[in-house]
């Protein structure tokens, strides 16, 4: 006996959405990354997820500073530095300043799948393993410590510690506050602010004025800054600002005469003296007439 068949439709599966995106998954088994949902579902900009993403899927080693990323995206140097320091602030993103081989700051970035979950110290980088003819063994005792060389000034003395913005100069900051305002690539953080306020405010005292600093910071800058904008005002600000010059008094006015009537033809005039204008004087005597009488007589 035959099966019954039924002219019905079949039902469609009931888990299948009616609206929005319908994915169509692919096990992938090579070449792909896992980014937690935290970060590829974060709101804000999405220049700083693909820059994420992006940096996930990079292997250790790779360069990413701002000048390296503005390669690979066609986003700017204002929007790629942006994105760095959202990631930074929420703490998927870290940049140290270590001491290499031969006492040579470098700058590493750390980068974590999880902020605040992954491991609280992260790895410090391999040193290279010396060769055979390098391998000398050195006695080192507790009176060579590194501390103890940096203090006797024969070791590689340590970086200064940075200023803390709380005990910088208010005017100063706010001076570098407003650079953006002029130039909006000039966008400085915290730590950068607190490390160049002590230099403008040596410019302060020295008599600069706050538009002048202004304007000596922000006049011919480069087209493309390819390196971060404090470095380039750390270099402006080494230089000594010039003397201001002492203001001198303009001259005064010469004095305005008082007005005179002119003796010969009554016309006012200013002069100190009084007399006759400068027609009058410019002008021949006429004779009177008894002096025009007296020569009649003397010619007869």
């Amino acid at each position: 006996m035959a099966e019954p068949q039924s002219n019905a439709r079949l039902r469609a599966d009931a888990g299948a959405p009616t609206s929005g995106v319908i994915h169509v998954r692919t096990r992938l088994t090579a070449d792909f990354t896992v980014i937690a949902n935290a970060l590829a579902q974060r709101r804000g900009s999405a220049v700083t997820i693909g820059v994420a993403a992006y940096i996930s899927s990079l292997p250790d080693g790779t360069p990413v500073s701002i000048a390296a990323l503005c390669e690979h995206f066609t986003e700017g140097e204002i929007l790629i530095s942006r994105a760095l320091r959202e990631l930074e602030s929420a703490g998927y993103l870290e940049r140290r300043r270590e001491r290499g081989p031969g006492g040579v700051i470098r700058t590493r970035t750390y980068f974590y799948d999880v902020p605040d979950g992954g491991s609280p110290t992260p790895p410090r980088p391999r040193k290279p393993r010396p060769t055979a003819a390098q391998e000398t063994p050195v006695a080192r005792t507790a009176a060579h410590t590194p501390q103890r060389e940096a203090a006797a000034g024969t070791g590689p003395a340590a970086p200064p510690p940075p200023t803390a913005l709380a005990e910088a100069d208010e005017q100063a900051v706010a001076i570098l506050a407003s650079l953006r305002i002029v130039d909006p690539r000039l966008i400085l953080s915290r730590r950068e602010v607190a490390n160049l306020a002590p230099a403008v405010g040596q410019w302060l005292a020295a008599g600069v004025g706050p538009t002048q600093v202004t304007r000596a910071l922000t006049t011919r800058l480069p087209d493309h800054l390819l390196t971060r904008p404090a470095r380039i005002l750390a270099f402006r600000l080494s230089e000594p600002p010039l003397p201001v010059p002492t203001p001198v008094a303009p001259p005064s006015p010469p004095p305005v005469l008082p007005w005179r009537t002119c003796d010969g033809c009554d016309r006012a005039f200013r002069s100190a003296n009084g007399g006759r204008c400068r027609d009058c004087r410019a002008a021949p005597e006429q004779p009177t007439a008894a002096a025009s009488g007296e020569d009649l007589r003397t010619a007869c």
